[in-house]
């Protein structure tokens, strides 16, 4: 084939290719290959990425069983997917989340071992399984929980781990996140903008640690647009949809309703419409609604919710990353990153149509009025 060098395409060698061969193609140590291979800080870019390249092309494979024995490690990340009913939401970021910790993975030599459990006892079974089988060298444990048990049972164990998110007591963590309370403090100025100034917050089950951050969020911002946090307006505890647009519709019957609600996530979120359908309510009219995580749900409705979106295919290649080199000695408190959540607009939210005080006598009336019986769930 002119023009191609030996190894410009992937070959099919007739004995295993060693890094010997990839340094004596490359004219380079076969230290520096070694260490380019498996991601030492002390080996520049442009040197990692070429070795890369030229071992792909050569086809070059390391010998796990044999690296295993060496090291006493399988070069495995673990996941434990817990599937209780309360995780169907964070299931829906999972197919993104995992393509992007595997990719990260794999581009390091490293693989991802996941296994999936039924509740918080079988998830931790599977966690020690997976360590006494020596079937994975450290964990990420995604969906944080503010007292988070695994984080406790690794400790114990000694094994490495990286959080996607921050617990109450991280000392000795190393984590990624997304800063949702920023962007729950964003979401009030928009709305404070907009002219609202009757503003209820929706939030998440309390032992989840994402629903702490958000909810501080909410109240930083309230604070910076020098109104006060109404108690009665802050609604805790929200598994789903449903209990969300039960949750909205109590609010929008108290005495002076709120002209605008912002939800930790956007499957909370999608309850609003539910309770404003059956209010015969208009969002982004006479309620304003902002959500969190971006989900494709929330631009298929009408009208699109507003929201947060978080990159978690990038996510997921962090948290690989960052859990490969705690594995290999880096300390938690170097490894330790959050990123910004991304505006995405939508027609659920404007300027206020009504005052409270409006949109209460608006809802008596319709109260008053015959059911039509529509149905908010």
């Amino acid at each position: 084939m002119t023009g191609y060098r030996q190894y410009d395409r992937p070959q099919k060698p007739t004995r295993r290719v060693t890094i010997s061969d990839v340094s004596d193609a490359l004219g380079l140590t076969k230290s520096t290959v070694s260490r380019a291979l498996n991601g030492y800080d002390d080996i520049a870019e442009t040197t990692r990425l070429r070795v890369a390249r030229m071992a792909e092309r050569m086809g070059y494979r390391p010998m796990s069983q044999a690296q295993t024995i060496r090291t006493g490690r399988a070069r495995a990340l673990g996941l434990v997917v817990e599937l209780s009913p309360e995780g169907d939401a964070h299931r829906l970021f999972l197919a993104d989340f995992l393509a992007g910790l595997s990719q990260a993975a794999g581009d390091e030599g490293w693989t991802v071992t996941i296994a999936a459990a039924d509740n918080q006892a079988g998830a931790l079974d599977a966690m020690r399984a997976l360590v006494r089988d020596r079937k994975a060298d450290g964990f990420v444990l995604p969906r944080t929980l503010w007292d988070d048990p695994r984080v406790a049972l690794l400790r114990r164990e000694h094994v490495p781990f990286v959080l996607f998110g921050r617990v109450r007591d991280g000392a000795d963590c190393a984590w990624h996140d997304v800063r949702g309370e920023e962007a729950m403090a964003d979401a009030v100025a928009r709305l404070v903008a907009l002219g609202h100034r009757r503003i209820g917050f929706v939030n998440g089950m309390q032992h989840l640690a994402y629903c702490h951050h958000r909810r501080a969020g909410f109240l930083d911002g309230m604070a910076a647009a020098g109104l006060a946090a109404d108690p009665a307006l802050i609604v805790e505890g929200m598994a789903n949809a449903g209990d969300a647009a039960r949750a909205t519709r109590a609010l929008l019957d108290l005495p002076e309703p709120p002209t605008a609600l912002i939800y930790a996530t956007d499957t909370l979120a999608l309850g609003a419409y539910r309770a404003a359908r059956a209010l015969g309510l208009e969002l982004g009219r006479d309620l304003s609604v902002i959500g969190y995580d971006g989900l494709p749900e929330g631009t298929a409705v009408l009208p699109a919710l507003a929201s947060y979106a978080v990159d978690f295919r990038g996510v997921g290649q962090t948290l690989a990353r960052h859990l490969i080199r705690r594995i290999e000695g880096d300390q938690p408190e170097t490894l330790r990153t959050t990123i910004a959540a991304v505006f995405r607009d939508g027609g659920s939210i404007g300027a206020p149509a009504l005052t409270p005080p409006e949109l209460a006598a608006r809802l008596r009336g319709r109260a008053a009025a015959p059911s039509d019986h529509s149905d908010e769930t």
